[in-house]
């Protein structure tokens, strides 16, 4: 029996090479860890060149006297970093110590196929500090052209993960996911932490027992090892740190009666190639420092296109939002405009992922202050098509014009979003309520009253 056999396939496969993984990590850096890392590229490449910048700094002077609201900062103290600081002795690693890691850590010992694995640890990188999941996060994965039963599966291996409850997309299923793994089964726990949180939190037991057929004995015992759980798993992640202030990567800026926008590269060296070097590496008569050199040499050429590529892709990006929200910008209202990042990324013809990568962890300051660039991306909802931002914004401005001594009830702003045309479920008017900071109205009135 013959065992060797030829086959011809024909297929297609994506190389990731040294350009493009350099292009797509200087992309995603923020402004503060770009300057760290051409620092920590000059001492090891002696034909990359860093200068001062002078005309940069007398260009942040004049925009300065142009923009009054911009902070004394890029140079100055009030975007300074800390992070240069020695640290203290005996003091973790915050990289090796972060909530990703510890979760990437687990899945390597999960022996997953490698596609899994890859997948399962971009969505590591993807759990806020929280220890949540977006549900606008887990959309982009299916935007990518990722099977959903395959993110289905990594989305499961993620939440069997420690601590009990990462990778929850909300309250309810966070706590749910933490009383599945107790041994001691608690009788309706589960049913209320999945279906009547809104009621407990108000202390509402009628419509529980009734809906479950318990007693008000055994809710209450159900609420007592509800209390007891963690909403925030990744919290115990999160070191104990000084407030590091932030370095804006966009600025939107009125000039000349127009809004424009400015990338924040007045802080950033004169990036060139050295002469010196680059001679040495044509006419020196050692073979192995001319190969040397010019290993160098094309390094950083591919740093200099992976620079202006950056620059490029994030100022396009801040266009298309100040296109998106100029309403906002101009200062006609506070209330965004809908907008996803999938349909940002088709407007400028990009990959989601490379959109993703060009916000991710940046910042954009204009006169209504400092934003991170992913609060603009906000989806639609209600008849209206608002944008959630918008609906919160609605909510606190009733939340404000409310009777101290009676609060509005999560049902009652219910029916007065209705009147607007925002017609929202009501556990959704207790989730943007929560995540506003605001409390239930029998908190609020219980506050009101000890003032």
């Amino acid at each position: 029996m013959n065992l060797i056999s030829l086959k011809t396939e024909l297929r297609q496969e994506l190389k990731l090479t040294p350009q493009l993984l350099q292009s797509m990590e200087v992309l995603q850096m923020n402004s503060q860890e770009l300057l760290d890392y051409l620092g920590n590229l000059s001492e090891e490449n002696p034909t990359l060149e860093l200068s001062e910048a002078s005309e940069l700094r007398s260009a942040y002077a004049e925009l300065r006297q142009k923009a009054s609201w911009l902070d004394a900062g890029t140079f100055g103290t009030s975007f300074a970093h800390e992070e240069d600081a020695p640290p203290e002795p005996g003091a973790t690693d915050k990289e090796l110590d972060s909530l990703s890691a510890f979760l990437c850590d687990q899945l390597e010992r999960k022996r997953l196929p490698k596609p899994m694995l890859a997948l399962c640890k971009y969505m590591a990188e993807l759990v806020d500090e929280d220890g949540y999941l977006t549900q606008e996060d887990l959309d982009g994965l299916t935007e990518m052209k990722i099977p959903q039963t395959m993110v289905d599966q990594a989305l499961d291996a993620i939440q069997s993960l420690e601590p009990a409850g990462v990778g929850a997309r909300d309250l309810s299923e966070c706590l749910v996911l933490q009383l599945s793994r107790r041994k001691d089964n608690v009788p309706y726990a589960m049913d209320i932490a999945a279906r009547f949180l809104t009621e407990l939190s108000r202390s509402h037991y009628g419509p529980i027992t009734k809906a479950l057929g318990a007693s008000i004995s055994e809710i209450q015992a159900a609420e007592k090892a509800i209390a007891a759980l963690d909403p925030h798993p990744g919290q115990a992640f999160q070191p104990a740190e000084p407030t590091l202030y932030v370095r804006p990567d966009v600025f939107i800026v009125e000039l000349e009666g127009e809004l424009q926008v400015l990338l924040n590269e007045y802080y950033l060296p004169k990036v060139t190639v050295n002469p010196y070097y680059s001679s040495m590496a044509k006419e020196s008569d050692d073979p192995e420092a001319r190969t040397y050199l010019k290993e160098k040499l094309r390094q950083t050429k591919w740093l200099l296109d992976s620079l202006e590529r950056r620059g490029s892709t994030l100022r396009r990006c801040a266009q298309a939002i100040l296109d998106a929200q100029r309403p906002f910008f101009s200062g006609q209202t506070a209330e965004l405009s809908p907008m996803k990042l999938s349909s940002l990324a088709e407007t400028l013809d990009l990959h989601p992922s490379t959109v993703s990568r060009a916000v991710r962890d940046k910042y954009l300051q204009c006169r209504q202050g400092i934003y991170p660039l992913r609060y603009f991306f906000s989806r639609a909802v209600g008849q209206q098509g608002l944008s959630r931002q918008a609906v919160k914004q609605r909510m606190l401005l009733r939340f404000k014009d409310e009777d101290s001594s009676h609060p509005l009830s999560d049902q009652a702003l219910c029916d007065l979003l209705a009147e607007e045309g925002i017609f929202l479920a009501r556990r959704t008017v207790a989730k943007y309520r929560i995540e506003l900071g605001i409390g239930s109205s029998t908190a609020r009135r219980a506050r009101n009253r000890g003032k």
